[in-house]
């Protein structure tokens, strides 16, 4: 079997947003390529007919192009991109070269600020960086030719959505006032001091915060010469609000919701109320009670309610669900009435959370969503009296659902669908066939995206696992080669650990499997108590408690497979990200003979120095209370201080900017084995966030990854 070639990875797409035309015979789709070139990462916009009658047609490149949004005549695809400024149509802004023409010399700094700007806008502006900032772009498909620029946001524009009737939009922007504008370039241009009062003072990805307020603007896209005009009180707020954003969603009636964080110290809450504001201005009215963090936010066509998906901040364990929210217009001079019905969740009987990335989608009356589902991504609908029904049986068990839309007139669905041996790609299905029992005629693959890897190298094949464990059944995903069957026995294993904890692991295909097992490892995803898709009991086993039930669920299934005959227990190696880099920690001190050697990565092992380190106080303080106040809750999830057990060779990865998991962490957990003796390397990427960045750095972080388990395999050592 021949290897897969790392730098195969430049050769890798990956499917990102999809959106399905109002008609639903086309859809609009984002895909992440690798430029070698440039050593970078791409997110290209695309569209293909839902007929399949055609390839995907490219319409950006090299421009991170995001959020694709029909217009609602179904000809018109709007999208976010920080691409060069269009300077032949400019859309939505003033032109100052004709602004005051007959005063040429008193307006030269004026034309010259103009010229520099055409260049394009960055993160930076403030401080003369010329990278350009998000903006929103239309492509007219009916017309043809290039994307229109049709916002200029000195900070960019981070959300958007189309009026019901596509002659505006609403747009999310931040909004600095002069002062704020001076903090930001002095810190842009001259690198600070940074000074916060802000509770939640960075953010992984974000960085350090600041206090520059984000608000709603509508664009008159038929008046291109009018500045959009600013929602005054529909503004942002919140711990996460600069990940988060504010969901700005157009409904019927000329009303717009958007989520926001309003409470006393909403720095110290996950919460996200929803709100509602006329188009016209005035006051925004809440929705919501100020207990839970509502997002995606979808209206129903009567415009008196609107499906969102809701978490509670104060009870990590419980799952994410489908919550109908009273949004029937205020009556009288109190917009926050309290009159209005609590919101109720549609989801609640089903004890499953919402998959990650899932939202609602309204179809004559029912709700479709994505849940997390004994560990698989289901399609269910859902009625407003809580009855729900899983749907889409053709999907089965052995590929994994990574994305869904529907057809604002509900006819066409379109479904990311993803398998280890063919990849992951675009399927359309007709709505009225997702009941059907076996796969229908109407499902047709638009997409065959990494058809050049999958036809000349060796995918990875899957099969469910299931193993005893404290007296509950697990289960994970064993990926081999095609060629090799685990019964032979005796194969080196690698124990890939998922993070969250609250997440769960499904087939997928995967670049890091097909490098593994073409390699002639097993490659063995448990899933552990306190991940998702079997209830709220399942997730409780271990909140507030890490280093416990994931360890012995961990351990017990590397014993059941090498029980099986299918693993040398001499040739056992791991490694995990972010949760999974936490539970490697605690692997290697409480179990120091289970893994050969291992890779964690972007981890916590010291809970108490992570806390106010990182960016997440407010969910460690839901979890864990506060460290002054329970010590010993922190204390005892806390694998460095059961560092001296260590005897497994670490190699200790973090990213150099990752306030999730900050790279101090990792640095404690490699001084620790090194103090020891045990052999150990230190991998830290300087400008990493909490995540694996250009393809030089995946590249690099497999290369290291399959170095460090090589060097110290015994049969390699036994063959040398």
């Amino acid at each position: 079997m021949s290897e897969l070639p790392l730098d195969a990875y430049y050769d890798l797409t990956q499917i990102g947003e999809v959106a399905v035309s109002p008609a639903g015979d086309r859809v609009a789709f984002t895909a992440t390529e690798y430029d070698q070139a440039a050593d970078e990462a791409v997110s290209s916009l695309f569209v293909v007919p839902t007929d399949g009658s055609r390839e995907p047609h490219r319409l950006t490149s090299a421009s991170g192009a995001a959020s694709p949004t029909w217009g609602p005549d179904g000809d018109r695809l709007a999208f976010v991109a920080a691409r060069d400024r269009d300077a032949e149509k400019r859309v939505g802004w003033r032109d100052r070269d004709d602004e005051d023409a007959g005063d040429a010399e008193g307006d030269a700094s004026e034309d010259d600020a103009d010229d520099e700007s055409a260049d394009g806008e960055g993160e930076d502006h403030l401080g003369g960086d010329d990278e350009p900032k998000p903006q929103v772009w239309i492509f007219d498909l009916a017309l043809g030719g290039d994307a229109r620029q049709v916002t200029e946001r000195d900070e960019g524009v981070a959300g958007f959505d189309w009026s019901p009737d596509g002659d505006r939009l609403v747009i999310e922007s931040r909004d600095p006032t002069d002062e704020e504008s001076e903090y930001l370039d002095q810190v842009r241009e001259e690198g600070g001091p940074i000074e916060t009062t802000r509770l939640q003072h960075k953010v992984n990805g974000a960085g350090w915060t600041d206090d520059v307020t984000r608000y709603l603007f509508v664009v008159d896209l038929d008046d291109p010469e009018t500045d959009p005009r600013r929602l005054d009180d529909a503004h942002g707020g919140g711990a996460f609000e600069d990940v988060a954003g504010m969901d700005p969603t157009w409904g019927p009636g000329d009303r717009i919701a958007f989520t926001s964080c309003r409470l006393d110290r909403p720095d110290d809450t996950t919460v996200r109320d929803l709100y509602a504001v006329s188009a016209d201005g005035g006051d925004a009215e809440r929705l919501t009670g100020g207990d839970l963090a509502h997002g995606a936010p979808a209206w129903h066509p009567d415009g008196d309610r609107i499906a969102t998906t809701a978490s509670d901040p104060d009870d990590p364990p419980a799952p994410a669900e489908v919550y109908l929210v009273d949004a029937a217009e205020g009556e009288g001079d109190d917009p926050d009435a309290d009159d209005r019905d609590a919101p109720t969740s549609v989801t609640a009987a089903l004890d499953r959370t919402i998959a990650r990335g899932g939202g609602v989608e309204w179809v004559d009356g029912s709700i479709y969503t994505r849940i997390a589902d004994e560990s698989h991504t289901r399609l269910v609908r859902v009625e407003t009296d809580g009855s729900a029904e899983r749907v889409f049986e053709a999907q089965g068990r052995d590929r994994a659902m990574v994305g869904f839309d529907i057809a604002d007139y509900g006819a066409t669905a379109v479904t990311v669908l993803s398998e280890p041996e063919s990849g992951t790609d675009l399927y359309a299905v007709d709505v009225t066939d997702l009941d059907a029992a076996a796969e229908p005629d109407s499902l047709r693959r638009l997409t065959s995206v990494n058809e050049s890897l999958t036809d000349e190298f060796p995918m990875p094949e899957a099969r469910r696992v299931e193993w005893e464990s404290d007296g509950w059944t697990l289960d994970g995903v064993l990926y081999h080669g095609p060629d090799v069957d685990p019964d032979d026995g005796d194969h080196p294993l690698v124990v890939a650990i998922h993070g969250g904890p609250m997440s769960y692991d499904e087939p997928v295909f995967s670049f890091d499997h097909a490098a593994l097992t073409s390699r002639g490892y097993l490659v063995f995803r448990p899933n552990y108590r306190g991940g998702t898709s079997r209830g709220r009991e399942f997730t409780a086993e271990l909140s507030g408690k890490w280093g416990t039930a994931e360890v012995d669920d961990i351990a017990a299934g590397v014993e059941s497979l090498a029980d099986r005959g299918w693993v040398d227990p001499d040739r056992v190696f791991g490694h995990g990200f972010s949760y999974g880099g936490i539970a490697q920690g605690f692997l290697v001190t409480q179990e120091p003979e289970l893994f050969t050697a291992a890779a964690p990565e972007h981890g916590i092992y010291d809970l108490r120095s992570a806390f106010g380190t990182d960016d997440t106080h407010v969910w460690l303080e839901a979890e864990f209370g506060l460290p002054w106040e329970d010590p010993e809750a922190y204390a005892s999830s806390t694998a460095m201080l059961d560092a001296g057990n260590i005897e497994t060779p670490l190699l200790v990865m973090a990213g150099g900017e990752d306030w999730r998991c900050p790279p101090s962490q990792s640095e404690q957990l490699y001084v620790a084995a090194r103090k020891q003796g045990v052999d150990a390397e230190l991998v830290v990427y300087p400008d990493e966030h909490h995540n694996i960045g250009d393809p030089d750095r995946a590249i690099h972080r497999l290369e290291k990854i399959l170095g460090w388990y090589e060097t110290h395999d015994p049969a390699i050592e036994a063959a040398d």
